[in-house]
């Protein structure tokens, strides 16, 4: 047994048990029963989100983040959620892959989470992965900052739940996408919750980047410590413009269109990579052109900065919180056309094991989450839309017998 110790307790966080609980559970008791979204702006979300699909949180330590990542994790409904799937970035090993740990158990001082290691052996059975190393797996703060706070809203069920870490390199558009695919069955289980781990803008000469726009009409330049407090908006509010030209751009859950944002702006958001990987996986599950926005929905539900910079020579970290959630039906059932059983049979027995495999997932996903909630929802959570209900109706046809639907039936 290898246990990956909680190398950052005593300093990014406290390493006293009663009071790393007692922190954790004041801040997801702040976070309202209903969550106003940031983007878009206005709608509520109210906590917890069933059936949600997936969370980013940050990873600075709890002093700046604990409050932020709360909102976030207030969102997770565990009722039904076996395995958390824990994305990060490398801060200190250089990677063009992904990498999953060694360890059998990752520690917090609250007690240890199981790793999920005959699922960690089928990722590697199919793809190309790294295996961090011990030293590497304890070094990374962007995967350990999540751990408290998943052990303490599974506390109660963490012995019925894995992890499945998996630390993400500086992945090229390709590769990203990549992974996307290989991870998009798993993100299709209703049993699997994904955590990206993410802040956004890192402001400051310290982290190499003084993007600044002085007013939505003029060309963005960087600044230098020499230009102290420059005209135009303050640089926090130009920092927030530019965290919110990203948010908008990561609801629209387009890989492609993310990459052309970072392209053009360079924004530091750290998590990028392993959020253009959640993009891409639910792209793959979910294609869709300009005239087909069907798919989950993502919603930014807390922003902030850890201070607001005033001058160009201060320096700032934004944090964000995301809940993924499928698209609540905007379509009465009534009203969806009758799907004919014998033009949906229609080369059911040529399917591959491997298109079989991906419509069983994505008949049962769809179902699952629409049959158990129909309401509307909002936050970074995910709901099927009538068009996703109707392609379950037709590949629920194909796949029936390969569904099992008995723990709705109780």
């Amino acid at each position: 047994m290898t246990v990956r110790q909680a190398t950052h307790a005593g300093s990014w966080y406290t390493d006293d048990r009663e009071q790393l609980d007692y922190e954790l559970q004041q801040w997801l008791d702040n976070v309202p029963e209903e969550v106003t979204e940031v983007t878009p702006v206005g709608d509520s979300c109210p906590v917890p989100v069933k059936g949600i699909r997936a969370i980013i949180g940050p990873h600075a330590g709890f002093s700046y983040s604990g409050a932020n990542a709360a909102y976030g994790y207030k969102c997770i409904d565990t009722q039904n959620i076996k395995r958390v799937f824990l994305l990060g970035p490398s801060h200190h090993a250089y990677l063009k892959t992904c990498a999953l740990s060694q360890c059998t158990e990752y520690s917090t001082p609250l007690g240890n989470i199981r790793v999920d290691q005959e699922l960690v052996q089928e990722l590697q059975d199919k793809g190309e992965w790294r295996l961090m190393s011990t030293r590497v797996d304890q070094d990374e703060h962007s995967l350990e900052m999540h751990l408290p706070y998943i052990y303490k809203v599974f506390e109660s069920r963490i012995e019925q739940i894995s992890l499945v870490p998996i630390m993400v390199g500086s992945l090229a558009f390709e590769t990203e996408q990549k992974y996307g695919k290989l991870l998009a069955p798993y993100l299709a289980d209703p049993e699997n919750l994904f955590i990206i781990s993410s802040d956004f803008c890192h402001w400051g000469s310290r982290f190499g980047y003084t993007y600044y726009q002085s007013s939505e009409d003029n060309q963005p330049c960087d600044l230098s410590a020499r230009d102290g407090r420059p005209n135009g908006v303050p640089i926090w509010e130009s920092i927030q413009r530019l965290d919110s030209e990203g948010m908008d751009v990561i609801t629209q859950l387009d890989h492609v269109m993310f990459r052309e944002y970072l392209d053009d702006t360079s924004n530091t958001i750290c998590g990028n990579h392993p959020i253009s990987v959640l993009l891409a996986a639910v792209n793959h599950m979910y294609p869709k052109d300009a005239q087909n926005r069907d798919g989950p929905r993502l919603r930014f539900v807390k922003y902030d900065q850890s201070s607001k910079v005033c001058s160009a020579k201060d320096s700032s970290m934004a944090k964000g919180s995301v809940a993924v959630t499928p698209q609540s039906p905007t379509t009465k059932v009534d009203e969806i056309a009758p799907v004919s059983k014998s033009t949906a049979h229609e080369g059911a027995d040529a399917l591959t094991p491997s298109e079989r495999e991906t419509m069983v997932n994505e008949a049962e996903w769809g179902f699952r989450n629409w049959l158990r909630d129909a309401g509307p929802r909002m936050g970074y959570v995910m709901y099927p839309s009538s068009q996703q209900i109707l392609k379950s109706l037709q590949a629920l046809y194909k796949t029936i017998d390969d569904i099992d639907f008995s723990d709705i039936a109780r």
